[in-house]
């Protein structure tokens, strides 16, 4: 049993951490009334913008030995939290500003955001006359998916806690951050009063419109972190199309789950990442093919019974906010 879970815990958790950076992105840009379903293409850009950058790099560098371990981090990172970022503004454009259908546009996001990256992922993969459709970066992985020096020294400690690339505690830090800002400071105040209240909201001098934009351009670039982490890390610095399944929708689902709180998102999305991946611990063989399909369902039903335990309960603290889904028509308060 204590064999089994050495060998579970870690996975399960590598599966969670980029389910945690979308949860932990979606919630804040929730909390501003921005129904945003375009995160699994944010996570695609995301991922496939640190790729290009990581591998311009790699190649202007000629060797893994010539390469800048600082360069190597900072530049798939900037190049991932910008795209992610345009992806926030045509977001806001299309929904604060003009007041497009927040659902349509989500979902149109999504589209164009996997398209994008299967597009410049299959050009980088003809760049390098690849045997398989894929582009490996191992060079640039191997500094995001170094674990901490004295992990080793820790037992079974450090291979539960320790044992993980800096990303990982990078989302659980801004996860804890999101949730202290979110409750305990006037700009959460701010925030959550225009995704419960915007006419509310406006008439006590708050913007609300910047407040979409910044807490939506926030949310988006660190979903789009859980990409770069799903590619770098998970990965291991490997590209390939369509590979993301379906994390995206795990981590819109996951915001549910936790009753958009992003400090409870850090436990639940390790939960999610050890469902996700249940199916391989249960019994397999010819005879049980056609139960995995089910197993991997698992994570949606317990969503489903969440949301309905809490709509049951009708606590005002544990329903979305007010306004969510819904543009904002100033000329109208």
């Amino acid at each position: 049993m204590w064999s089994f879970l050495l060998a579970f815990i870690p996975r399960a958790i590598v599966q969670g951490i980029p389910l945690l950076y979308g949860s932990t992105g979606e919630i804040i840009t929730e909390k501003s009334g921005n129904l945003n379903l375009g995160i699994p293409g944010v996570m695609y850009v995301g991922g496939i913008c640190g790729v290009i950058g990581s591998f311009f790099y790699e190649r202007s560098a000629g060797d893994a030995a010539n390469m800048n371990g600082f360069l190597a981090i900072a530049i798939p990172m900037l190049c991932c939290l910008l795209g992610s970022l345009l992806m926030g503004l045509l977001y806001c454009f299309l929904t604060v500003t003009l007041r497009a259908n927040q659902n349509v546009t989500g979902l149109a996001m999504t589209t164009f955001g996997v398209g994008f990256g299967n597009f410049f992922g299959g050009s980088l993969i003809k760049l390098v006359n690849s045997d398989v459709p894929s582009i490996a970066l191992s060079a640039t992985s191997s500094y995001f998916s170094k674990s901490l020096p004295f992990a080793g020294k820790f037992g079974w400690f450090g291979k539960l806690f320790l044992s993980y690339g800096f990303l990982a505690y990078l989302a659980v830090i801004i996860a804890f951050a999101a949730s202290y800002v979110l409750s305990h400071t006037r700009t959460g105040l701010h925030l959550r009063a225009v995704g419960e209240g915007p006419n509310t909201a406006d008439a006590a001098g708050i913007n609300v419109s910047r407040y979409k934009y910044i807490a939506t351009c926030v949310g988006c670039m660190i979903a789009g972190l859980g990409g770069l982490y799903y590619v770098m890390d998970y990965a291991c610095g490997v590209w390939s199309n369509d590979a993301f399944g379906d994390r995206g929708w795990l981590a819109i689902a996951l915001v549910i789950f936790t009753i958009w709180r992003p400090n409870i998102s850090v436990f639940a999305s390790f939960l999610f990442g050890g469902l996700y991946i249940l199916y391989l611990y249960l019994p397999t063989g010819i005879e049980h093919m056609e139960y995995q399909e089910l197993y991997k369902m698992i994570p949606y039903v317990v969503t489903l019974l969440v949301l309905v335990i809490t709509s049951m309960r009708s606590k005002r603290e544990n329903q979305p906010p007010a306004s969510l889904g819904l543009a904002y028509f100033r000329e109208e308060r």
